[in-house]
C-alpha cells in the first residue's frame, strides 16, 4: 500500500511542478480557466494542491516524524513546506509572476490541514493496533 501512496503522490507533485511550469511560462491550460472561474479559485487551488500533496506524502512515507507536543511534525511536511516557500519566493524573480503573500497563506492553510488529519489518521491507525 504505501509503494502505491507513493507512486501517487510522485505523481501528484509531477502534475504540481507542470502547473507551475506552465504558469512560469505564460502558458494557458484549462485548469487556470477554471481555477479563475471560482470565487477565490486560485487561494483554494492552494489549499487544495499544497495540503493534499502533503497528506499523500505523509501516508506514503507511514507518518515519519518527530513529536512536539501533542502534535506530530511529520518530516515529508517540512520539506513540502521548503518547496512551497522557495516556489512562491521565486514568482518574485519572474516576469511572468508575482510574489503574492495570500499564495504563500493558502500553501500554508493546505499544508497544516493536511497534518492535522495526519495526526488524526495515524492515531486511529495506532488505536486500530492496539
Amino acid at each position: 500500500m504505501h509503494k502505491f501512496l507513493a507512486l501517487v503522490a510522485l505523481t501528484f507533485f509531477t502534475f504540481i511542478l507542470w502547473i507551475i511550469y506552465l504558469a512560469d511560462t505564460g502558458s494557458n491550460s484549462i485548469f487556470f480557466t477554471i481555477v479563475a472561474a471560482i470565487p477565490y479559485g486560485d487561494k483554494l487551488g492552494h489549499i487544495f494542491l499544497f495540503g493534499f500533496l502533503s497528506l499523500l506524502a505523509t501516508a506514503a512515507t507511514r507518518f515519519n516524524g518527530v513529536d512536539f507536543f501533542k502534535l506530530k511534525v511529520y518530516y515529508v511536511v517540512l520539506a513540502v513546506l521548503l518547496f512551497a516557500l522557495a516556489e512562491e519566493i521565486s514568482q518574485a524573480f519572474l516576469p511572468s509572476r508575482t510574489f503574492d503573500y495570500f499564495d504563500l497563506g493558502g500553501d500554508l492553510i493546505g499544508i497544516l490541514i493536511a497534518s492535522l488529519i495526519g495526526n488524526i489518521l495515524e492515531r486511529e491507525r495506532n488505536e486500530k493496533l492496539q
